[in-house]
């Protein structure tokens, strides 16, 4: 359960607003001046008695409702994977019990309305978001009376939603009327009747502009012609709006009401401002089979996972539940601390957890470095789950994909700004609570940044006589105590160089697209740039089978999240293309380490509701995969000197592609490529370099591509004098003399 920032007043409360509505508002125009309000005139009023749990809007062109359907209804799972995965995955809910205390059920909130002294009271009813801010609500499910332009249109009145830099025509922060008077309507078609418990208000996303509402009233119709107000006895109810433009707001209804159609009224705003909102409407479609729409946009997962949102301690629970389902497979570990001291949990899925296997690659999933994007985490613990789920139910791909990779699972970076976000909630988090460290850093953009580094020894041409174009070294001032360094960055630094990662990717929220590097531009003062790496094919192709498979990113219907369409680009971009950003974990990943990190943004919203979570993990769960799978894309192999022992730090060059990698401890190397024909070269210091042909195929599966290289002379030269300290071999004087005698015996002969 969620938290309330701004609790609504008690409705007899409200009836003092009405004194101050001339202050607040900008005139009181009368109702018969605007064409779109005429309705308003002739409404039928119908009083709404406070002993119905559920206020019901007559249709005249309809029959009566029928009767909702029972509380706890689900969609029947795939039997064949529920038979399998059952009994283990009602062992994760049961073990999660104490956390479920925490929960207390959807439909309750901390308002309630007092009933009289020694009366019971009634518990306000809260159904989740209808899909403003997810997009599950079309732009032509919603109108307005008037519109100031077509950026500020009613398809811009969601909450949450972002506008660009440069506010334009086209994506304005919010839905603003045309006229600022008391007789503007922001309306939702919700196309089947459905049981309204709430409203949630924003203020207008703007660098430039402030404006937003501090006072509504809401309507209900059947039928958009006939309206009634929200009433507080016979007055009309009153709900105060915001306060700034940021925080929403959320109003909960103090007896739901059914209907098809809700409409938010202003009726007073910022006095400096203009009518502007960003709004989400809190409801449950009541049970209609043969709603078209309803079906169409229906998703019904079959995974038996556990779907809510996670504390610190829910997570620490569930993570080891699964390592007690699984404790062949999986092992618990921790990268280091929080700012306020939470630990950074780990989880690694592997046949053998704990070791480093000779030609097995190693992968990473990390998610929430922003702490209220929260969606990344709970699909990482979904993962988790579910990997151990179809591991124990024999599913082939999982074993496979568990038996020839060493899977690590980060699920939060930065605990403590998800714990912010959290105590808040999903909706009323607004865009940027908990989005920093405890200290305030941002630590996805906290790397050093390595481009500059090697941009710069580019054009002095140092590479590669006194520089390498792979492993750029951190520069000493990052190590300093005083640097701007968070903790949790320095320690997925340490986390980073101990652990030979190959392929990695780090989930993030608030739009739909994936990113690959640079994230930084190449020139100077540019705020957005096309920066491509050497290996711009191989990552093009590492974020279109992510994107690809993404439920909606490549989606041609699927509207944009804030500004930007990545759907006509595939769903990918390069990071530097959309907005440049200096010292990004992708960049340093690829510079500093043998790891080709990207960034999944995984939906438009940033902390989704709970109700959400099935459907985002079936968006999500075939991408998940699949990305993991091309950690064996490209070729493989062990570098070894002439009697067999594997040579670390020996370096993977490829012809073409001026961005080499190194070998692992034990001498083994992965190298990411897409498919073709390709020169290799191994080399180490004091090792002669080999090179040799290696084809990647189209089908799954690293090249296996095996070097021996021997000693040079001189090198052998150089390790004899070290064991000399250095110095000229000399030969004992009694050596020489004999020496000597005995070839001038030869030349008298």
């Amino acid at each position: 359960m969620t938290r309330q920032r701004n609790q609504p007043p008690h409705p007899l409360a409200l009836l003092g607003l009405l004194a101050g509505l001339v202050d607040l508002s900008h005139g009181s125009a009368r109702e018969d001046e605007d064409y779109y309000m005429q309705e308003l005139l002739t409404r039928e009023r119908i009083n709404q008695s406070q002993e119905k749990p559920v206020a019901s809007i007559p249709d005249r062109h309809e029959p009566p409702s029928p009767k909702p359907a029972k509380k706890g209804t689900k969609g029947k799972a795939d039997s064949s994977r529920q038979t399998k995965t059952t009994a283990n995955s009602k062992a994760v809910k049961t073990a999660n019990k104490k956390a479920e205390k925490t929960k207390k059920g959807a439909l309750k909130t901390p308002n309630s309305i007092s009933e009289g002294e020694g009366q019971h009271h009634s518990i306000k009813e809260e159904c989740p978001p209808m899909g403003l801010e997810t997009s599950k609500i079309d732009d032509f499910q919603l109108h307005a009376s008037t519109t100031k332009r077509y950026g500020l249109g009613a398809h811009r009145g969601r909450l949450n939603i972002q506008a660009g830099i440069y506010e334009d025509d086209l994506y304005d922060g919010a839905w603003c009327a045309g006229r600022d008077d008391p007789l503007q309507w922001f309306e939702v078609d919700a196309r089947r009747l459905t049981k309204f418990t709430g409203v949630i208000t924003q203020g207008r996303s703007s660098l430039w502009s402030s404006d937003w509402v501090t006072s509504y009233k809401v309507m209900v119709s059947n039928d958009s012609h006939t309206w009634i107000t929200l009433k507080n006895g016979s007055e009309d109810m009153i709900f105060t709006g915001n306060r700034e433009k940021e925080i929403p707001v959320r109003n909960i209804f103090p007896v739901p009401v059914l209907a098809r159609y809700i409409r938010v009224n202003p009726r007073s705003w910022f006095r400096n401002g203009h009518i502007c909102m960003r709004v989400e409407i809190l409801g449950c479609p009541m049970p209609d089979p043969n709603n078209y729409y309803h079906r169409r946009n229906e998703v019904i997962t079959t995974d038996d996972l556990d779907f809510r949102h996670h504390s610190y301690k829910d997570m620490r629970q569930l993570m080891k539940v699964v390592n007690e389902m699984c404790p062949n497979i999986t092992r618990i570990y921790n990268i280091g601390k929080s700012h306020s001291g939470l630990k950074l949990y780990a989880i690694e899925i592997s046949d053998n957890p704990g070791e480093h296997e000779v030609g097995e690659p190693e992968f990473r999933y990390t998610a929430g470095s922003h702490g209220n994007e929260v969606l990344g985490r709970e699909l990482l613990l979904l993962l988790m789950q579910f990997m151990c789920l179809e591991y124990l139910s024999g599913n082939q791909r999982i074993r496979h994909l568990v038996e020839e990779t060493r899977i690590h699972l980060l699920p939060s970076v930065n605990p403590d700004g998800y714990e912010k976000a959290f105590e808040v909630g999903s909706e009323l988090s607004g865009w940027s609570l908990g989005r920093w460290s405890s200290d305030g850093i941002d630590i996805h953009h906290n790397f050093p940044d390595l481009n500059s580094i090697l941009w710069e020894a580019e054009v002095k041409k140092w590479i590669p006589r006194k520089m390498f174009n792979h492993h750029v070294p951190i520069p000493e001032w990052y190590l300093f105590k005083n640097a701007s360094v968070a903790v949790e960055t320095r320690a997925l630094i340490a986390w980073m160089e101990k652990l030979p990662f190959v392929l990695g990717g780090n989930i993030q929220g608030g739009e739909l697209v994936v990113t690959f590097p640079y994230d930084k531009t190449r020139s100077l003062g540019v705020g957005r740039e096309q920066t491509p790496t050497p290996d711009d094919h191989s990552f093009r192709w590492l974020a279109f089978s992510y994107a690809s498979t993404h439920r909606l990113m490549t989606a041609a219907k699927q509207r944009v999240c804030h500004t930007e369409d990545f759907a006509k680009e595939d769903g990918t971009i390069n990071g530097a293309l959309w907005h440049t950003a200096a010292g990004s974990m992708n960049d340093f990943s690829y510079l500093h380490t043998n790891c080709f990190e990207l960034s999944m943004y995984v939906g438009c919203d940033k902390f989704p509701h709970e109700s959400e979570l099935p459907e985002e993990w079936e968006n999500n769960r075939e991408s998940l995969l699949v990305f993991m799978e091309q950690v064996h894309r490209g070729i493989k192999g062990v570098v070894r000197d002439l009697q067999g022992r594997g040579i670390a730090n020996a370096t993977i060059s490829v012809e073409g592609i001026s961005h080499d990698i190194r070998t692992a401890s034990d001498g083994d190397y992965w190298r990411l490529l897409n498919p073709g024909e390709y020169r290799v070269t191994a080399r180490a210091k004091g090792y002669s370099l080999s090179s040799k042909k290696c084809e990647v195929g189209y089908e799954m599966g690293a090249t296996t591509c095996n070097f021996f290289i021997g000693r040079t002379n001189l090198s052998r030269i150089k390790e004899i004098m070290e064991r000399f300290n250095k110095q000229p071999i000399r030969v004992p004087v009694r050596q020489l003399q004999t020496r000597r005698s005995r070839e001038s015996r030869m030349e008298t002969q």
